[in-house]
């Protein structure tokens, strides 16, 4: 049995190249093979660091790489060529099912550039003192922990979510891996080594090599510094970690091979999009529709474009003026987090006549104004978790990471809060769907002219306390960062909730007048 595995691993993996996709499978071939051989290299350049920075570097990779096969399968939605499913009309046997899967993972070209890093990793811990047959023990325990932490990945991928997975789904797995891998790796790459681990970071790869996700490496560094409490310790997580895995791969094995297929998913172009992803809700309604709306009209796609670039742009007048560029750098932040809140101030206006789908369904007002606000976040969030990051490294004060983020959000959620009363008390004119997004046509009514200023500076108004609290923050230092955060988020969370449930209301009873304002604007 194992063999036939193997042989149809085998043949699978040479006939991928055979395909009409075997293009992209070169390049993508390639790819691997080139950032495998960065990483050797990078590796090996490790031989002439301290033990410290050798074990820092090592474990924390170690657990990014860990993360990444369990996250990877998951986030992209391959189809698994080991699926156990595919296995059973052959009658094989469950108990021998779950290794003979493992034995036929290492036959592929991931496992491949896994094993080729390992394998470096080996050499430079043996140069640093580590005994070789540990060395070995070791390196091998991280490859196999690595391999059945992807096939874990894999199996919970075909148990919980589709097979086809949509471009939706992707896109929202993408953007939550965004906004948490961007701000580590910028701060990690901010940190001033000058030839020793700093604090922080020595801390954070000690605490790490005793957990699950770096034990491996961090015995071969820690068995190289003569340190032999702290590599037993490691060691026995790592031992310890495999059979738990394997446990777990058993019983996903056994899951797998017993439970009723589902049915195959139609084909993600003849799908419904954002509308099967949300719940099928009025809320899930209106967010997709707005999804839709946003990410297709021009009008809505120019409006996310300039906020960024008002934001940077702040920064020009600033250092012209001779403002140093660490305050400078601050400012972007606020600014676009602010702008961010302000874009849905007129969202009823830019719905033209479809609006009367939303006032002859019947939909309450709170679904309104909360689906309407789902494309700005999905957008807002993770431009603010790139800037805040980059803000930082440019200052070189982490201590502020709280107090930005806090009055970010303070500023974003006010706004939003506030735009979802403005678009349906004061909505203006804008350009129709298909015209210039340039294009600005006369106004009806007066009430417009207040509109937007009046959600514009009441974010701003209702976000002094938590500018003061950043303010004591930079003079006084970080002991107001947790206030100047919490309150931050705490009153931002509130205005969204009073002007999302107000606006609501408003919504259910103008239904007459916001028709009879998108028919003549």
């Amino acid at each position: 049995m194992a063999a036939h595995v193997l042989r149809l691993r085998f043949a699978l993996l040479l006939g991928s190249l055979r395909g009409d996709r075997r293009v992209r499978t070169l390049l993508a071939f390639a790819a691997v093979v080139i950032v495998t051989v960065v990483v050797c290299l990078a590796v090996f350049s490790l031989a002439d660091a301290s033990v410290p920075v050798a074990r820092a570097v090592t474990v924390l990779g170690g657990g990014a790489l860990l993360l990444g096969f369990l996250v990877g399968p998951i986030l992209v939605g391959a189809v698994d060529q080991l699926d156990p499913r595919r296995f059973a009309v052959f009658g094989v046997d469950e108990r021998q099912m779950p290794w003979v899967l493992v034995l036929a993972a290492f036959v592929s070209v991931p496992s491949l550039a896994l094993l080729a890093v390992y394998v470096s990793v080996c050499v430079v811990a043996v140069s640093a003192g580590t005994p070789w047959p540990l060395a070995v023990l070791f390196t091998v325990v991280g490859v196999v922990t690595t391999v059945l932490i992807a096939r874990i990945g894999m199996a919970i991928n075909a148990l919980l979510l589709p097979e086809r997975r949509s471009r939706e789904l992707t896109a929202l797995f993408a953007l939550a891996l965004l906004v948490i891998a961007f701000p580590v790796a910028v701060f990690l790459g901010s940190l001033r080594w000058d030839g020793h681990v700093p604090e922080s970071l020595a801390t954070l790869s000690t605490v790490l090599g005793f957990t699950p996700f770096a034990a491996a490496p961090g015995f071969l560094f820690s068995a190289a510094a003569g340190e032999t409490g702290s590599a037993w310790a490691s060691g026995i997580v790592a031992i310890l970690t495999i059979g738990v895995l394997w446990l777990v791969w058993s019983w996903l094995v056994s899951r797998l091979l017993t439970t009723t297929e589902r049915p195959v998913a139609s084909r993600e172009r003849t799908g419904l999009g954002w509308f099967g992803l949300l719940p099928s809700n009025a809320f899930g309604a209106i967010a997709s529709r707005s999804l839709v709306y946003w990410l297709r009209d021009r009008r809505y796609i120019m409006n996310i474009i300039v906020v960024p670039v008002a934001g940077v742009l702040t920064v020009l007048p600033l250092i012209v003026a001779g403002v140093p560029l660490e305050v400078a750098a601050l400012v972007p932040v606020p600014v676009m987090a602010l702008f961010f809140g302000w874009l849905p101030h007129n969202d009823v206006a830019y719905d033209s006549t479809a609006l009367w789908t939303h006032v002859a369904s019947g939909v309450r007002g709170l679904p309104d104004r909360l689906g309407r606000l789902v494309p700005v976040l999905l957008v807002a969030v993770p431009v603010l978790a790139i800037a805040v990051p980059l803000s930082l490294l440019l200052v070189g004060d982490w201590s502020l990471l709280l107090p930005l983020g806090g009055l970010a959000a303070s500023l974003l959620f006010c706004a939003l809060g506030l735009s979802s009363i403005v678009s349906v008390v004061a909505p203006y004119a804008v350009s129709r769907p298909g015209d210039s997004p340039f294009q600005q046509p006369q106004r009806p009514t007066s009430r417009g002219a207040y509109g937007p200023a009046a959600a514009f500076l009441g974010a701003i108004v209702l976000s002094v306390p938590t500018i003061w609290l950043f303010a004591a923050s930079i003079i006084e230092g970080s002991a107001y960062a947790p206030a100047t955060f919490w309150v931050g988020l705490l009153v931002g969370l509130g205005v969204l909730a009073a002007g999302a449930v107000i606006g609501g209301r408003i919504f259910e009873r103008s239904g007459e007048r916001l028709m009879e304002f998108v028919e003549t604007a």
